[in-house]
């Protein structure tokens, strides 16, 4: 029968194929083309002339046609057939499926979906269902669908519809997404198959993910690339959130999670994925940027998966600047919104806190272990820019400075950042050691002119965490050292510091450095030679000989290179003597360099024996020899030493050739370090001690002739010059130096020896007054030239010493109080005009805020020290609240007191303990008890004191607002006080009488303005910072809820908490200004400040009224709390802003004219400049105004509310030229001023209808 069908087809015409093909049943055509089909037989050649034989022209023909057609689709998804048969079919019915008519391939496109729903379809027929759908959309004639009339495209429509709507089998999402990729879409049609598709991720097994992302980001060329992003990057984003919940969590969970490898591996293959995409498609990497940029704070776009999407993406050129920028705009951001919420309970209380984007990065980082090549690259160069740009930038005396601003701290976080970056990468990346090794050395040797700290750091803990792995890369390091005489001392030091383990597995690299400071010791500028001392000295202090004390601690035991440095073998030890003397040898020949040469050696020679104590004889056998070159061995010889010898005079340019007391101050330390520490240990072997006893003879004589000898001895009496214009009193000014160094070395020296004799006290203070007479006559000589003398010597006392002596002074102090205090206090008073509690109380603030600043993790330790009843057993127990609030209540103590004496107040004592409370402070939990009894005090100080002392008063006000941000938003406190200096300056308008409120007795007539008035304006500052912060916030929310059409509907509800805390925080402010505004601020900042502090009110204002603008539009509405705050506004504020402009203009005025009255040019310049100043911003705040009342316009007709009616439009501007007054006020300037006085008056009529300030109690 198949036989006669082909020949019949073979035929000119079809008339009896179709004859032939009417007189069988469809189910014998049926079966005979699944026999010939599954046999293998030309089964293809059989399905073309059956469709030959069955034109669509009729209706019979075309009903087998389709039967025939759904017959091939059964038998490709059976699996019955061969491969080359199966496509043969598929071929044939594609090309046919256009000859169809439209009722027909609506059928054939029903039975595919109603197959997908069922799951019934393999994969193999579905390359066929876009070729019906494109016949449907070409399909011109109306078809019946359902139960209406379609068009083939609507039709097309509701089949996708259908389709997306229904049920997708696991095993057919990826193909069916491929497959949509063929189907003519409109952009409606694609973001509805993108939104399935999406849906279905979280159905798919993870290693499904990829393949599906690619089909994903082909579909997306037709349309909705942003949505594909979103979608990616959120589904990674909550399954990362996932897994570290599952990571965190205590408890075994039950259910089969994703191994974090494999989660890592199928994001990494998603990343290359769509970095492929994006080299192709321009505008799919354009999306991308639009969509991280729009949503850094509100929603999961920024999170460790787009982190490293984006610096994957960093590899195509044309996106890495733009990438970069917006990374560092994220890092910079989320630092500022953490300091931001870190200093504001009120934004604590309505923001949750996100996890921070340096967290993000560097879990990116320990990520980019699984194989994220692609990622490395970026995160490296990410890491050099963030240190590039944020790093300290400025150098004073080869110093950084460090400035304590909150964008400097901003800075410090972002730099930190970037080098924790990069070590993290070297740790765990081996290929790309190299590279960030020879970046970090390249940038320490070219910008030795800029602050290189950030780096030194970095490449110290570097070599530290891998000194052998970083063997391999020594050459680098050999190269760098080349350069060591042509740096900055600093950067050598800090360079050859941060070596130092390198230096000690590496024998190359430590001959390669011995090579280049012994050249260097030869320069011919002075800093390479004392570069080669820095270096010497360091190799000296590390290393160890043995027998040195505690050699253990600084011993390091590695593997490979164990010959080169295991300090505890006996050979190496040796090897160490033989260098360290070498060097030491090298070293002496610098004691006959110049001054800063030898400076360095004494400088350093002490810590060398500290670190290596066998070292003991050659240092001070070297110090010995030198020491004695200055000595005059006669005992009756004054005075002891030649200084004549240490000043070096050449032609008329005179300069120190031997810095005496650092050489007498190097010997001390090391003898008092030998006696205490080396020579208990050595008490047989007293052959050694030759050297000690001469050093030790040598001190206790020139201790007694120094004593002996007088001024007149040195040459250096009052007569004497000490001009810096001549030569001799250059001379004078370097011997009287001398002189002082070596009186503060002798003090120390014979206090550490004295053991608290009499005799040796009695020698300590003579020795001071040698020292005071000279510093006297230096002051004395200095006070009567113009200016004081810029070279303010360093003085020589050891931290330990001044420890020790004020720790004595003390005890003696306690006893002396105790019995006669107040002859102490009279004593203290005479000798030195501050008392010695006001000394004590300064040193105290300063201690305390030297350990807040710098030893941040002992606070601890160094408050458990200053607790002398704390016993052992409670060291647990005691937190830092528990100890601080301890203090904290001896200093309230302190306080009460001397607020108490209304005679004797001293402010300078108040206003340090107020610092000292200010420090201590700091140290409490801001949830703490302590914390809240801490405020309550100081509102009850506050309140209940009235002391008219400006810097007292700012302190105690900076105390109260630093507490209360952090307790609760201050603007009801802001209230108050605006009131309460209202009441005590009185109204601009002098008919008017304030009734005076009493909030605060520390407001009075002295401390209101300038320094309260200051001092509340910078909080309302900060305030309308933090409601400007969450009005951006609360913006991005609702752009965000409107590109996802989703949420719009519930979009508004979430954020009524937050408008609420926004509306009443402007509410509160608004009355705050109200009061300022109509209080008669003298001239000056306060007018200045207050102007532009109401331009801002009225720019947050204007935001505000835009975000309800975008809120109607996504179909919210406004609160009723907006509408009292608009109604507020303009009955209680604006009116009033320009009743204050005209007061400040009325005011400007007669100030120029009470200038211009007494005729003096410089009374007139200064009156005018001071005008200029006040009146400068008055154009802003009239501008700000305006906008907000334009915006208020365009939200009353979009809300249908009416927000204008309460707004009166101001007389105060009037812009409009008369010619006819022009030309009188150009003819005569008299009448110019009348008619300037008349306009103010005019002016003046609307506000001066105010109300009195009993109004006042509506508003709050």
């Amino acid at each position: 029968m198949d036989q006669k069908i082909i020949s019949l087809a073979a035929e000119k015409t079809a008339d009896r194929l179709q004859e032939f093909l009417q007189s069988l049943k469809d189910n014998d055509l049926a079966n005979l083309l699944q026999n010939q089909a599954v046999k293998g037989k030309a089964a293809g050649a059989l399905l073309r002339a059956i469709f030959k034989g069955s034109p669509c022209s009729e209706e019979a023909g075309a009903l087998r046609r389709l039967k025939i057609y759904i017959c091939g689709i059964h038998l490709v998804e059976s699996g019955d057939l061969q491969k080359e048969v199966a496509s043969e079919i598929i071929g044939l019915l594609m090309l046919e499926a256009h000859n169809f008519p439209g009722p027909l391939l609506v059928e054939l496109a029903r039975e595919f979906v109603g197959a997908i729903e069922e799951g019934s379809l393999t994969n193999k027929s579905l390359e066929l269902l876009p070729i019906i759908l494109t016949a449907l959309v070409a399909n011109k004639e109306n078809l019946a669908y359902g139960k209406g009339v379609l068009s083939g495209e609507e039709c097309k429509k509701q089949l996708i519809n259908t389709l997306c709507s229904g049920r997708w089998d696991r095993q057919y999402v990826i193909q069916l997404t491929s497959m949509f990729k063929d189907v003519p879409l409109t952009a409606e049609e694609v973001e509805f198959v993108m939104e399935k598709v999406l849906r279905m991720f979280s159905k798919l097994n993870l290693q499904e993910i990829p393949p599906l992302v690619y089909q994903l980001l082909v579909l997306s060329s037709k349309g909705s690339r942003r949505r594909a992003l979103e979608g990616i990057i959120t589904f990674f984003s909550e399954l990362d959130k996932q897994h570290n919940e599952e990571q965190s969590g205590d408890e075994l969970l039950d259910l089969v999670t994703v191994p974090s490898g494999e989660l890592r591996h199928v994001e990494g293959t998603v990343i290359l994925h769509i970095v492929f995409a994006i080299k192709l498609d321009c505008e799919l990497g354009r999306e991308l940027l639009k969509h991280l940029k729009a949503g850094q704070d509100f929603s999961n776009n920024i999170c460790p998966f787009s982190i490293a999407l984006l610096l994957s993406v960093t590899r195509i050129q044309r996106y890495e600047e733009q990438v970069f920028d917006l990374l560092k705009a994220s890092v910079v951001k989320s630092f500022k919104d953490l300091q931001l919420l870190q200093g504001s309970k009120f934004l604590q209380n309505l923001v949750t806190q996100r996890s921070c984007v340096s967290t993000m990065i560097l879990e990116v980082v320990k990520n980019s272990v699984h194989s994220w090549d692609h990622v490395t690259q970026g995160l490296v160069e990410f890491g050099f820019i963030l240190m590039d740009s944020y790093g300290p930038k400025k150098i004073l005396d080869g110093k950084t400075i460090e400035t304590s601003s909150s964008l400097s701290k901003i800075n410090q976080h972002a730099c930190k950042l970037g080098a924790n970056i990069l070590l993290e990468t070297f740790k765990i990346h081996e290929m790309i050691r190299q590279e960030i090794l020879e970046q970090v050395l390249n940038r320490v040797v070219t910008r030795a002119s800029s602050p290189i700290s950030h780096y030194l750091d970095l490449l110290s803990s570097i070599i530290m965490y891998a000194p052998l792995v970083l063997q391999s890369c020594s050459s680098k390091v050999t190269e760098t050292f080349d350069y060591l005489s042509f740096l900055p001392l600093q950067t050598v030091q800090g360079l050859l510091k941060a070596v130092q383990p390198l230096l000690k597995v590496s024998m190359s690299v430590r001959d390669s450095l011995i090579l280049v400071l012994r050249k260097a010791m030869f320069a011919s500028q002075l800093d390479a030679r004392k570069s080669a001392v820095a270096g010497f000295l360091l190799l000296l202090k590390n290393f160890k000989v043995l027998g040195s004390l505690s050699s253990s601690q600084c011993s390091q035991s590695i593997g490979v290179s164990q010959v080169h440095v295991d300090v505890h073998s006996r050979y190496n030890s040796v090897a160490n003597e033989t260098f360290c003397l070498e060097i030491i040898d090298s070293l002496r020949r610098c004691l006959g360099q110049q001054a800063d040469v030898r400076l360095m050696l004494y400088e350093g020679f002490y810590d060398v024996l500290r670190r290596n104590s066998q070292l003991a004889n050659s240092i001070m056998q070297t110090l010995l020899s030198q020491l004695k070159q200055f000595y005059e061995p006669e005992p009756d010889v004054l005075p002891p030493l030649k200084l004549e010898a240490c000043i070096l005079t050449q032609g008329d340019r005179i300069s120190l050739q031997e810095p005496l007391d650092y050489l007498l101050c190097c010997v001390q330390h090391c003898l008092v370090w030998y006696k205490s520490r080396v020579m208990p240990l050595q008490q047989e072997e007293e052959e050694e001690e030759g050297f000690y006893q001469d050093l030790e003879d040598m001190l206790e004589s020139v201790t007694s002739r120094m004593i002996k000898s007088e001024l007149e001895d040195f040459e250096l009496d009052k007569s004497a010059d000490f001009s810096q214009n001549s030569g001799v009193g250059i001379k004078n000014n370097i011997c009287a130096s001398l002189v002082m160094g070596i009186c503060e070395v002798l003090i120390e020296y014979n206090f550490s020896i004295s053991n608290f004799s009499k005799n040796k006290f009695e020698e300590v203070l003579s020795l001071f007054m040698c020292y005071k007479k000279l510093s006297d006559i230096l002051n004395e000589k200095a006070g009567k030239g113009k200016a004081k003398t810029a070279n303010k010597m360093d003085s020589f006392l050891s931290m330990k010493f001044v420890s020790d002596l004020l720790t004595a002074l003390f005890r003696v102090l306690l006893w002396r109080y105790t019995s006669i205090p107040t002859s102490v206090e009279d004593l203290g008073k005479k000798e030195k005009g501050k008392s010695i509690s006001l000394l004590c109380l300064e040193g105290l603030q300063k201690i305390f805020s030297a350990v807040q600043q710098f030893y941040q993790p002992k606070i601890h330790h160094f408050l458990r020290a200053l607790d002398v009843t704390d016993n052992e057993g409670e060291e647990a127990e005691g937190s830092v609240s528990h100890r601080a609030a301890f203090q904290i209540r001896q200093f309230q103590r302190c306080l009460l007191n001397l607020l108490s004496q209304e005679e004797d107040f001293d402010s300078k004592e108040a206003l340090l303990l107020v610092t000292v409370l200010s420090n201590l402070s700091r140290l409490l939990e801001p949830s703490s008890p302590q914390f809240v009894q801490m405020l309550s005090w100081t509102l009850k100080i506050c309140k209940e004191n009235s002391w008219e002392d400006a810097s007292f008063c700012k302190g105690l006000m900076n105390l109260l607002f630093s507490l209360h941000v952090l307790y609760k938003s201050p603007v009801t406190l802001l209230r108050d006080l605006s009131q309460d200096i209202h009441g005590h300056l009185g109204d601009i308008d002098q008919d008017i009488e304030v009734e005076k409120t009493n909030h605060f007795a520390m407001v009075n007539l002295r401390t209101a303005a300038p320094t309260v008035c200051l001092l509340v304006l910078s909080q309302a500052e900060k305030v309308l910072e933090e409601v400007d912060w969450l009005i951006t916030k609360l913006k991005g929310q609702v752009s965000q809820e409107i590109l996802s059409e989703e949420a719009s509907s519930q979009a508004t509800l979430p954020n009524h908490p937050v408008e609420k805390a926004i509306i009443m925080q402007l509410g509160t402010l608004l009355t705050f200004f109200h009061e300022l505004v109509q209080t008669a601020l003298p001239s000056g900042s306060c007018v200045d400040i207050l102007l532009k502090d109401l331009c801002k009110m009225y720019t947050i204002l204007t935001a505000l009224v835009r975000y309800y603008l975008q809120v109607c539009q996504s179909s919210g509405g406004i609160l009723k709390n907006m509408e009292k705050l608009v109604k507020l506004s303009g009955s209680h504020l604006t009116p009033l802003c320009y009743s204050f402009i005209s007061y400040i203009q009325n005011k400007s005025q007669s100030l120029t004219c009470t200038g211009e009255k007494k005729g003096k040019a410089p009374a007139v310049a200064t009156a005018m400049a001071r005008v200029l100043r006040e009146t400068k911003p008055i154009p802003n705040l009239i501008f700000a105004i305006e906008q907000y009342e334009k915006f208020l316009i365009h939200l009353s007709k979009k809300s249908k509310v009416n927000l204008m009616q309460h707004m009166k439009l101001s007389t105060s501007r009037d812009f409009k030229i008369k010619g006819n007054i022009l030309d009188v006020v150009l003819r005569e300037d008299e009448d110019d001023n009348e008619g300037t006085a008349s306009e103010h008056e005019g002016q003046n009529k609307e506000p001066a209808k105010k109300k009195r300030k009993k109004e006042m109690k509506c508003l709050s």
